[in-house]
């Protein structure tokens, strides 16, 4: 949503750190020694305890640590080491329940685990995938202090490593020069900075063949790559590591949220089109921007208001004055009438005011994170000063769902955008306390300096070792990490866990109160797991031809990071847009998973209907998304079984292509649509690489032979360049303005044969909106001139019929059977297509239709 600029000096803190090299910053730590070494089925168990004098630089070294193995499943290997005592914090299973992994015998495993020792460096270890090394720590000595973690491991020089983040940056992370450094933050996406959200996953492909790993620790840390390793540095916790064999790209993203939960099913109505803008001045100027979007037939699937239709930005009111409930109960009812929907934001940070009903009730239910000596931690926010729910307080479900449900049956919204809560806040430490209650801090919120001096010997506000935060200190523009939960727990530990616990609550009120409703959730801040509760947009990115670029690679990161439910502001939420950059952002963010216009009240607005070329390309651009919506829910399904990217880069499928490797100008949409938007100012045409293979132009069918290079496309300013892949069958639809109507209308099958002459695709429904629906998933292959429907799962009763088919290279057709008998269809050829109307064909039942 929005993102406070402080006047702040900031980049001082950690930035002394370079990224030069990766080499350990500790000099002459021991390492450790492994010893009593046990054997198990699926592992083992081992000591390990310091190899020689501890050297105590960022912390005090643990002498004795536990090193357990385990084989979970056959394609994933779990390494934890930590500390004997168990004094150090771990993500509580209620926080981020993983799976366990029915175990499987390491000798049928597809990853091993070895270990080794040297006298320099004491113990080391790699994990194998057909003997060979995907991770390998040997010359590297582990450090283990009680606030400094460090492991390190050999890579290759040109590796090539994807993953980690949140940071806006390009897909391939620079092998020989890259900090991605884990703190989450309320900042305007910095290119290569920490961001909202914390993910510490990573794939790498390898001789062609892609694994992954991802550490399980919820505090700050750096992960470098320089001088052909990677390394993390962390600020406490312990070594909880698992790696995942691939080998392909989808497998590791399969394996990784089989690990911490697959994708949330979203209802149909999510994968639509959405508007918004901080800033609207009232209800009736939302009206307006929804009938502009009728007017301008762009579709419009929901309007979203932000933080201005809350009485003095106060999270569960309305304004009176400008939304007044029951105006806005007109717009929901009006929109629902439609086919429409509504979303609205919810901040975290509660008012600290005697007369404000939510405030009140949380403090009776002392729900609110604490000072250390046990006074409400108060910072700053949208409202004035402000308490923060402390999600791991006993009470704190019972008041959340009870102000969300008062929040609800005053106005029955259909989806939530939970926003600012990194947590985000205007002030360090707490700035409130002590003040009048009901006072408001004078806008512009331009932050003063720290209302406490900053302990630089309190080593939870100034860790020995500093991360790359770009801010003065770990507290900037959060809460303070001395901050305290109600288990104890010092907000040091558990800061970047913010965001998913709020996105848990809320998701599973959202659960309780419509049990058979699909939640729809869209949260600022992530972490590992998040993607089985909440949808993601990228967060307050500018109207820049840069970051128009960077959006592709962000997208494919949270594909990775098991959020494929994701998008950036189209346009730009901060900063100017332009008539053509606009244009061109409409164009790629048809293709975002979540597609949604939105900007900053202090700028022009930019809704795609404000200039003639920026709606003729939202028309096109949405009008394709619109057609492709079945396709794109099935390969969403496939995100919420496997876990699968629907918004993939081309590596993902040509792995042994080298030219793809760090291609992020492109986007495929599933494995069938190929997207390729301009990314430049002033370009008419743009470079496409097409691999092997026949690529149809979506528009003319027009035929490009892949031969691995690339192509020159024209691309006028109002056009995208669409390509489907051949050897696909893509289901499709004629567009609509709702995707309530599109659910009503006849569905097509493009056939795009492969040089072969064959094709294959999937098609999967239910209703779209319940959780208990029936589903049904059926398989398209086209060989031997004949198209076969398959039946492979499900009782759910598809209304429309089969009605169009679309054969791309294939000639010839002169008749066309349906299950043996002849089809009364119309029939019209052209150079590279045959299409084929008025079948009706019960998609129901497994059928067989020939061409002749």
């Amino acid at each position: 949503m929005r993102t406070l600029t402080l006047a702040l000096a900031s980049t001082l803190y950690g930035m002394w750190l370079s990224t030069a090299s990766a080499r350990s910053i500790v000099k002459g730590c021991p390492g450790y020694s492994a010893s009593h070494v046990t054997t198990t089925s699926h592992g083992l168990h081992a000591l390990l305890t310091l190899n020689g004098p501890p050297c105590d630089i960022y912390g005090q070294d643990i002498a004795d640590l536990a090193l357990t193995v385990r084989a979970d499943t056959d394609s994933r290997l779990h390494i934890h080491i930590s500390d004997t005592a168990n004094t150090q914090f771990q993500i509580p299973e209620s926080v981020l329940p993983l799976d366990k992994g029915a175990g499987t015998d390491k000798r049928h495993s597809s990853l091993q685990f070895v270990h080794t020792h040297s006298k320099t460096s004491g113990f080391g270890f790699k994990v194998l995938r057909g003997g060979k090394p995907i991770f390998d720590t040997t010359g590297h000595p582990l450090v283990f202090e009680d606030q400094y973690l460090e492991l390190t491991s050999n890579v290759p020089a040109d590796a090539n490593i994807y993953g980690l983040g949140e940071s806006p940056n390009w897909f391939r992370r620079d092998p020989q020069n890259t900090t991605i450094t884990l703190w989450n933050r309320d900042v305007a996406d910095p290119l290569g900075e920490n961001v909202y959200g914390s993910h510490s996953v990573f794939m790498e492909l390898r001789d062609e063949q892609f694994h992954g790993c991802y550490l399980h620790n919820s505090h700050g840390m750096d992960v470098i790559l320089a001088n052909q390793t990677v390394q993390f540095r962390v600020l406490g916790g312990t070594l909880d590591l698992y790696f995942f064999a691939g080998p392909s790209a989808l497998s590791v993203v399969d394996q990784y949220t089989q690990l911490v939960g697959r994708p949330n099913r979203i209802p149909y109505w999510a994968l639509g089109f959405h508007n918004c803008r901080f800033g609207y001045t009232g209800v009736g100027e939302v009206n307006q921007v929804i009938a502009n979007y009728s007017a301008a037939r762009i579709p419009l699937e929901a309007a979203w208001t932000d933080i201005e239709y809350m009485d003095s930005t106060r999270d569960f009111t309305f304004d009176n004055a400008n939304y007044p409930l029951d105006k806005m109960r007109k717009q929901l009812d009006y929109l629902h009438a439609r086919g429409q929907k509504m979303v609205l934001i919810t901040d975290p940070a509660i008012h600290v005011n005697d007369s404000y009903g939510t405030y009140t009730r949380g403090q009776e239910l002392d729900v609110f994170i604490k000072n250390a000596d046990g006074s409400e931690y108060i910072g700053q926010v949208w409202p004035g000063y402000t308490t923060f729910p402390d999600w791991f307080a006993p009470n704190v479900s019972r008041w959340w769902n009870d102000e969300l449900k008062r929040y609800f049956e005053a106005l029955p919204i259909d989806g939530m955008w939970i926003d600012m809560n990194e947590p985000a806040s205007f002030c360090i430490g707490s700035c409130g306390s002590g003040r009048p209650r009901d006072e408001v801090p004078t806008p512009p919120w331009v932050a003063k300096p720290p209302g406490r001096p900053l302990d630089r010997n309190n080593r939870l506000l100034v860790p020995p070792y500093a991360i790359n935060n770009h801010e003065t200190e770990l507290s900037s523009k959060t809460v303070e990490t001395i901050a305290v939960h109600a288990n104890g727990v010092a907000e040091y530990h558990v800061h970047n866990l913010y965001g998913l616990m709020e996105s848990r609550a809320t998701y599973d009120f959202l659960r309780a109160y419509r049990p058979n409703v699909r939640p729809f959730v869209l949260s600022r801040s992530t972490f590992a797991g998040s993607g089985a509760l909440v949808s993601h947009w990228t967060g307050d990115n500018a109207a820049t031809w840069q970051d128009l670029h960077v959006s592709i690679a962000s997208t494919f990161d949270f594909g990775i990071f098991g959020i494929p439910m994701v998008g950036a502001d189209i346009c730009g939420f901060y900063r100017n847009t332009t008539e053509e950059l606009c244009a061109r952002w409409v164009q790629l963010g048809a293709f975002y998973p979540f597609s949604r216009s939105h900007n900053s009240r202090w700028l022009r607005p930019q809704e795609p209907y404000r200039w003639p070329s920026v709606a003729e390309s939202a028309r096109r651009a949405l009008g394709v998304r619109y057609a492709l919506l079945s396709y794109i829910y099935t390969c969403y399904q496939n995100a919420v079984e496997r876990g699968w990217p629907v918004a993939r880069p081309l590596v993902f499928e040509y792995p042994h292509m080298t030219e793809t490797a760090g291609n992020d100008r492109q986007m495929l949409v599933g494995d069938s649509i190929l997207v390729s938007p301009v990314l430049l100012k002033g370009d008419r045409s743009v470079d496409a690489f097409f691999p092997p293979g026949r690529w149809f132009d979506w528009y003319n069918h027009s035929l490009i032979d892949g031969i691995g290079a690339n192509v020159t496309l024209d691309a006028p300013l109002e056009h995208i360049n669409v390509h489907i892949r051949g050897g696909r069958i893509v289901p499709v639809q004629q567009p609509e303005m709702t995707t309530a109507k599109l659910r009503q209308n006849d569905f097509e099958l493009i056939v795009a044969a492969d040089a072969d002459g064959t094709a294959a695709g999937q098609l999967y429904m239910d209703d779209g909106e319940t959780l208990d629906t029936p589903h049904r998933w059926l398989d398209f292959n086209f060989y031997q001139r004949s198209l076969w429907i398959d039946q492979r799962s499900g009782t759910y009763a598809i209304s429309r019929p089969l009605a169009k088919l679309v054969l791309l290279g294939v000639h010839g057709v002169r008749d066309v059977f349906v299950n043996g008998v002849m089809a009364t269809c119309a029939i019209s050829a052209s150079r590279t297509s045959t299409v084929i109307t008025g079948l009706s064909i019960d998609l129901n039942r497994k059928s067989r239709v020939t061409f002749a």
